[in-house]
C-alpha cells in the first residue's frame, strides 16, 4: 500500500521524500524519432530548502545540471534552465546567490532513436538551508521516450 504525500495528489511520489528535490513530471513523452523535440521537466524543491541555480554567482558553488546518459538511445540536444533568485543568507547578507526554490522547470530539446527508451537522466544539484548546504546528490530523473 503506498502512502499519500501530504504536499501532492499522488501517491506514488512518497518515496522521494526524503530527497530535497523531488521530479513531477512528465512520466512519458511521445516524440517524432530523430528529431530534435522540446519537453519540459517538473520539479520541486523541498520546503525551507534552495538549491543553486545553474548559474550560481560562485565558482565554488554547484550548479544544478541536467544529463542524460550515453546509450539511452536518446540525447540530450540542450537545456535550457530558468534564472535563478536573488537570495541572501542571514548570516552573510552581503551575498546574494543565485537559486531555486518551490517549483522549477528545466527546457529540454531530446533526440530518440526509433522506439520505446526507458531513460534514467539525471539532475544534479545541491540543497542548502538558512545555516548549510547539504552534500551534493544526483537524483533519477525516469522518462518513458517514445520515439515515432
Amino acid at each position: 500500500m503506498s502512502q499519500q504525500d501530504p504536499l501532492s495528489n499522488s501517491p506514488h511520489q512518497s518515496v522521494v521524500k526524503t530527497q530535497a528535490v523531488e521530479y513531477l513530471s512528465p512520466e512519458q513523452v511521445e516524440v517524432p524519432a530523430g528529431k530534435a523535440s522540446p519537453v519540459t521537466l517538473h520539479f520541486r524543491i523541498q520546503q525551507n530548502l534552495h538549491i543553486n541555480s545553474h548559474t550560481p554567482r560562485a565558482e565554488y558553488l554547484i550548479p544544478t545540471v541536467f544529463s542524460v546518459p550515453e546509450g539511452a538511445g536518446v540525447k540530450l540536444a540542450n537545456a535550457t534552465y530558468p534564472a535563478g533568485t536573488d537570495f541572501t543568507l542571514p548570516a552573510d547578507p552581503d551575498q546574494k546567490l543565485s537559486v531555486y526554490t518551490g517549483e522549477f522547470a528545466i527546457q529540454a530539446k531530446i533526440v530518440s532513436t526509433p522506439g520505446n527508451h526507458l531513460v534514467e537522466a539525471k539532475l544534479r544539484y545541491q540543497a542548502c538551508d538558512q545555516t548549510q548546504c547539504l552534500p551534493p546528490k544526483t537524483i533519477t530523473v525516469p522518462i518513458d521516450v517514445i520515439g515515432k
